[in-house]
């Protein structure tokens, strides 16, 4: 991406980061579960949702990046889409290890 070219998910950019919020919502709420004493499994519940929360964030931009970035890259073809592969595979071994 150059500094011109707009990100992968400049269309879902609002979308996006109201999920960020509310996620940045659950994980305050952990805190205040912590803060309060609240029971060990009650708090694992919500680190588990929160977690799932921001997993379905990483997907929707991994998927906003291949059907954007990567398809650009694709077009234009050599060391440019072959890069834009090798990077999108990368991503997508980091979100299997997390």
């Amino acid at each position: 991406m150059t500094a011109t070219t707009p990100p992968g998910y400049a269309d879902t950019k609002t979308s996006q980061l109201k999920r960020l919020r509310r996620v940045e919502g659950q994980v305050r709420g952990l805190q205040r579960m912590i803060d309060e004493d609240a029971y060990c499994i009650d708090v694992l519940t919500q680190v588990s949702a929160a977690t799932r929360a921001l997993e379905a964030v990483a997907l929707s931009l991994l998927e906003e990046h291949l059907a954007h970035c990567v398809r650009d890259a694709i077009a234009h073809g050599g060391d440019e889409a072959d890069a834009k592969i090798k990077e999108a595979s990368a991503a997508i071994a980091r979100l299997l290890r997390s």
